[in-house]
């Protein structure tokens, strides 16, 4: 095969071993890329930038190169300003976690006609989804169990201004319902025998706490950075972090690792974290998660 992926067209020569290459096959043409959002194209100026993830409500990340070799570089969330994403709420998510465990720097948050931005220094590492651990899930979710109680013991739950209660994530469900605004088709595969009725029956009355943490809010294994060594390096990605039990979040990092890794991956995390599996809190929490 040839470096395209597609057959290498070589003649014969002396012996019938194939020296050379003949010309490729012509490509398809590409299509045209959209144009950068202003504020990163403005922040670019000459700089290599990549697209390295877009979201379910069209948010954008880029990674901008910062000039330093081998450094984490800068990267840039932009929103349109019909997304619900609100970039000051993560900021101050960042800026208060900040002083008690490895997330981005918060460098600059703005707004402009057509969406919102912010502009952070990176984590040292690669997502838990990189090509690199995604060819080692056993190292991947190692870290990210380590990660996520590592998270957990460290943020205070004294001085958090911040929530992620059950009750209040229900009563946002209740409000979406309300709006027209749930998709089933949006849930996981188990949950879409329910009615949208019957699912927030379900969650109207929360497990009781096995343990109140600050959550991360996100815990998906790309949330996770991991350094060359395997070990867990920060998070990123905080636009719902605030206090909740555990389970809010072990049930939903645990549920990830199925998606970016394939199924039995679950029980590996969970003892990376250090807990025994909770069946029925699981359960809740997932369904909360597709209500939210």
């Amino acid at each position: 095969m040839g470096a395209t992926g597609l057959p290498s067209l070589a003649a014969p020569s002396d012996g019938g071993k194939r020296t050379g290459r003949g010309p490729e096959p012509p490509q398809p043409p590409q299509p045209p890329q959209p144009p950068l959002p202003p504020p990163v194209a403005e922040l670019a100026a000459g700089r290599r930038v990549r697209k390295v993830w877009e979201n379910a409500v069209g948010g954008l990340t880029f990674a901008v190169a910062d000039g330093r070799p081998g450094g984490p570089g800068l990267y840039l969330k932009w929103a349109p300003l019909d997304s619900g994403l609100d970039y000051g709420a993560e900021a101050a998510r960042l800026e208060w976690a900040a002083p008690f465990t490895p997330v981005p720097e918060v460098l600059e948050v703005g707004q402009g006609p057509d969406g919102s931005w912010m502009l952070l220094s990176g984590v040292p590492g690669r997502s838990a989804v990189d090509q690199l651990w995604r060819a080692a899930p056993a190292v991947a979710v190692r870290a990210i169990g380590e990660g996520l109680r590592a998270l957990h013991h460290a943020l205070p739950v004294e001085n958090c201004p911040f929530s992620w209660s059950a009750e209040g994530r229900v009563a946002w469900a209740q409000m979406r319902s309300d709006a027209g605004a749930h998709s089933q088709a949006d849930w996981h595969e188990e949950h879409r025998h329910l009615s949208v009725d019957q699912a927030l029956q379900m969650v109207e009355e929360a497990p009781p706490v096995d343990r109140l943490v600050v959550c991360h809010g996100d815990a998906c294994a790309p949330n996770t950075v991991i350094g060359d060594d395997g070990t867990w390096t920060g998070h990123v990605d905080f636009q719902r972090m605030g206090l909740a039990d555990r389970w809010a979040d072990l049930a939903i990092a645990s549920w990830s690792c199925d998606w970016n890794y394939g199924p039995g991956w679950q029980t590996a995390l969970l003892d990376a974290y250090g807990v025994d599996a909770d069946p029925d809190r699981t359960a809740y929490y997932r369904l909360l998660w597709d209500l939210t």
